[in-house]
């Protein structure tokens, strides 16, 4: 997984990461690499490096083990803690199996493999760690990669049928709700793939979030399973605002109550939270009920307001699932 020229330069620099040392060697002044456990790390191009030598260039099955290896020895593993610095590892490593991929200009099944399972990770990992300090995880560049990935899979599906092709065209669509680029590329896929029921709800989904009608949105992303709400996730708290903003308009009155329970059931959200929402947005609660007013909404939600507190659509759906079988796209 690693070539042994950087397994010893790093080991001679005292740079290997500690998910790769040996056993035993942890306190030494320069501890030794576990050659099982050891990956390449992601290496800038530099002027004047070579990058094409074969030696350290690692083959398509080499580069699919790499990221299996990855997946379910380390991104997968309850003992390796915490999960930032997890995130910081695999991402870099899968940063340079792709960098490996494009360099060798891999393609077919093997290359779509690989692709698969670095976009689940992504998608995974923006809603893990939705509201982590920017030091530990930076959502833009993990949007960057994941949107990178997202394309050069999509590439790779237009050169042939593919097992998990509507499950990853239904994903772009969720990921990117509301973009012309993704709707049209959605409307110009194949009949079958077009037609499955991921990509049919997806569509469906979108055209609620076009029409601004979030009540819809939400009743819909019930039926998502777990990685397609990771996808949507990015999106609820404007979807929640908006359904706010409708409802101030639609039930302003000072003798309307609202049940504050009734609401968190459309919202998706647990009472407290729901309550919590409507106070940032200027919506009056009173004990169990919501007393709206198109006068007192406000647009900006407060800082303190985190779309990391209000998961409960996503996390209700992960339920006994594995991190390794979400990645590999095991049911």
């Amino acid at each position: 997984m690693c070539p042994i020229s950087e397994v010893r330069q790093r080991e001679a620099q005292n740079r290997l990461h500690h998910f790769e040392v040996l056993a035993g060697t942890e306190r030494n002044r320069l501890p030794r690499a576990d050659v099982c456990r050891a990956v390449k790390e992601y290496s800038r191009p530099a002027a004047g490096k070579d990058t094409t030598r074969a030696s350290e260039l690692r083959p398509p099955d080499v580069l699919l083990k790499t990221v299996c290896y990855l997946v379910d020895d380390v991104a997968a593993c309850p003992s390796r803690q915490p999960w930032t610095e997890v995130y910081s590892f695999v991402f870099d490593r899968l940063r340079s199996v792709r960098q490996d991929m494009v360099i060798q200009r891999v393609s077919g099944p093997e290359c779509a493999s690989v692709l698969e399972r670095t976009v689940r990770f992504l998608l995974y990992a923006s809603y893990r760690l939705c509201g982590q300090p920017l030091r530990l995880y930076d959502p833009h560049i993990n949007d960057t990669h994941l949107q990178e990935s997202l394309s050069w899979l999509l590439e790779c599906y237009s050169e042939g049928q593919h097992q998990h092709q509507d499950e990853f065209q239904a994903l772009s669509l969720l990921y990117n709700l509301g973009s012309p680029r993704a709707l049209q590329h959605a409307l110009e896929l194949p009949h079958k793939v077009r037609h499955s029921s991921p990509v049919q709800l997806a569509l469906a989904l979108n055209r609620a979030y076009m029409e601004r009608n979030p009540v819809r949105l939400l009743r819909l992303a019930q039926r998502l399973d777990f990685l397609q709400a990771c996808a949507l996730h990015r999106h609820l708290l404007s979807c929640r605002r908006d359904l706010l903003l409708l409802y101030s308009h639609g039930h302003s009155s000072r003798n309307c109550r609202f049940p504050i329970q009734k609401l968190a059931d459309i919202l998706s959200l647990e009472c407290s939270l729901a309550a919590q929402l409507c106070q940032t947005h200027g919506i009056h609660v009173n004990g169990d009920y919501v007393v709206f007013s198109k006068g007192s909404f406000t647009e900006s939600p407060s800082e303190e307001l985190q779309c990391a507190h209000m998961h409960k659509l996503v996390d209700d759906k992960q339920q006994d699932l594995s991190l390794s079988n979400i990645i590999h796209g095991i049911a």
